[in-house]
């Protein structure tokens, strides 16, 4: 395969979390042929250089790609503009790009599939995302890959062409929304993607991912997605700058080659309602575990002892 992606891997202060992500990633088929970019990003307080500076310890002396090249940041610039700097860069440089984070390990098809899928949609203007992680579909049914709305962020690749459109102005983004797209955009409801937006609007988060959803969305941009997960997210273990310690996302990291792409670039409805399906019973999930978390506060604190 020629003219491989090159891949952008975000890191900041969490040693274990990158070893196992580039031990992963060195795994991956296509991984010699590899250009490899680690963006690292300065000490947001003098509480977090050790942990920063023993993450640059780790990530100079990283073999098994074509090449490595380390961009260490002097000052922090916070996980939004790092991605959104480093992917501008490189699909400057090199046309596409291949995007992780400190946190993910992959399937040693990773990196074939992304390359497979940057390669086959090129010319595509429709398809402006490829996403590497899905949730655990119970629905066997549906084909090995699929388009979609969602842009997921825990690997993914794009294209110049695509992100291009990236609008990181929240409020030219908002300002396009009506009701019945907000509707669509969160999936009927199922995700709390308006609510993102929102709470970057109050700065409540910084996310970057949410904005790039928002863009293709706006678009009318679809995304390409596995049914079975390439990635696995090891961040929820509260260690992430955006994380919390959740159970859902777990899955099970696929170890067979992906072998066919749909021909017809639209949005996949037997997808869309298998994945509605279990973030609604997701939903549920947690109001569920909310409500018993409460009641045994209750029984704990407030039921007088007989």
């Amino acid at each position: 395969m020629q003219n491989l992606a090159p891949i952008a891997l975000f890191v900041y202060n969490r040693p274990e979390h990158t070893r196992r992500t580039l031990n992963s990633l060195q795994k991956n088929l296509l991984a010699d042929e590899s250009r490899l970019f680690i963006f690292s990003d300065g000490a947001k307080t003098p509480a977090e250089q050790a942990k920063v500076d023993e993450v640059r310890q780790l990530i100079s002396d990283v073999s098994g790609f074509k090449s490595v090249k380390v961009i260490e940041g002097k000052q922090n610039k916070g996980l939004a503009n790092s991605i959104i700097d480093g992917v501008t860069q490189l699909v400057k440089d090199y046309g596409k790009v291949i995007v992780f984070e400190d946190d993910l390990l992959s399937s040693k098809y990773s990196l074939q599939y992304f390359n497979e899928a940057l390669t086959k949609y090129a010319n595509e203007e429709k398809v402006m995302h490829i996403g590497a992680y899905m949730f655990e579909l119970s629905d066997k049914k549906l084909p090995e890959t699929f388009f979609y709305r969602i842009a997921t962020s825990w690997g993914w690749a794009t294209w110049a062409r695509a992100w291009k459109d990236f609008e990181p102005d929240i409020d030219k983004l908002m300002g396009q929304f009506d009701k019945q797209k907000i509707s669509r955009f969160s999936i009927d409801g199922t995700m709390n993607f308006w609510k993102q937006m929102q709470e970057f609007k109050a700065g409540k988060n910084n996310s970057w991912a949410i904005r790039w959803y928002a863009s293709i969305f706006l678009k009318g941009g679809l995304t390409l997605n596995p049914s079975n997960s390439l990635v696995h997210n090891i961040g929820h273990d509260g260690t992430g700058v955006h994380s919390n310690i959740e159970n859902t996302y777990k899955v099970k990291i696929s170890q067979k080659a992906v072998k066919k792409f749909p021909a017809e670039i639209k949005e996949n409805e037997q997808a869309h309602e298998a994945i509605r399906s279990f973030l609604k019973n997701r939903k549920g999930s947690l109001v569920k575990r909310g409500m018993v978390f409460i009641k045994q506060i209750r029984i704990k604190y407030f039921t007088k002892a007989k």
